[in-house]
């Protein structure tokens, strides 16, 4: 069977045309898969790089407030003790200088317990129970009227003496807290004035 030359060129052309087709059909495939294989590790990376962002965000926002909390806890620790006139407990600032949230939060505890201990300690003075029957014989704890003030009856020589820093920044022992008034006759009491400082109703409450 006789065939044209140009018949047998345009076969073979045809034959060519299905070979790159079906290569093309076999590559572009498999290219499309190396180049979603080679993505998923970088899109990995971002979404840990982000992850990891939001941790360092969310442990930078626990540090600033186990500092705040560390502060008011030291701040309340100090009003106690300044009620008492008890040495102030020393604040190192470790934590500020510390980058750990562990150890700012052990420091939060430390001050915490302290602060609990000196409220208690403030709220429970010795010898409360012959204080508030002397009161009971006394004025209120909110009596202004000179010589005396407050509910154990102090003039300004005896709040000059066991309250000082109490009579200047607050004034007169009518605005102290009846915690400060007792605290302030503790003091007397202990300098070796006992209950002479209140002759008559420390007599009626069997104190002296």
């Amino acid at each position: 069977m006789h065939v044209s030359r140009s018949r047998v060129l345009l076969l073979a052309a045809a034959c060519g045309l299905a070979t790159a087709l079906t290569l093309g059909a076999v590559l572009v495939p498999q290219q499309a898969s190396a180049n979603g294989t080679a993505a998923k590790p970088k899109s990995r990376r971002v979404a840990a790089a982000a992850q990891a962002r939001k941790l360092a965000v969310v442990e930078a926002a626990a540090m600033r407030r186990t500092l705040a909390r560390i502060h008011r806890a030291r701040d309340e620790a100090w009003r106690w003790q300044a009620v008492m006139s008890a040495p102030q407990t020393r604040y190192a600032a470790s934590a500020e200088r510390s980058t750990s949230l562990r150890y700012r939060q052990m420091v939060l505890g430390v001050w915490v317990q302290r602060a609990t201990q000196s409220r208690y300690q403030a709220q429970h003075p010795p010898r409360l129970k012959d204080w508030l029957c002397i009161h009971h014989y006394e004025g209120s704890w909110t009596d202004p009227n000179s010589p005396y003030y407050g509910g154990l009856q102090m003039d300004k020589s005896f709040m000059e003496a066991y309250g000082g820093n109490l009579l200047r920044a607050k004034g007169t022992a009518d605005h102290w807290t009846p915690l400060e008034q007792i605290w302030v006759a503790e003091r007397a009491y202990r300098s070796g004035r006992g209950f002479y400082p209140w002759p008559n109703t420390a007599r009626w409450c069997g104190l002296i």
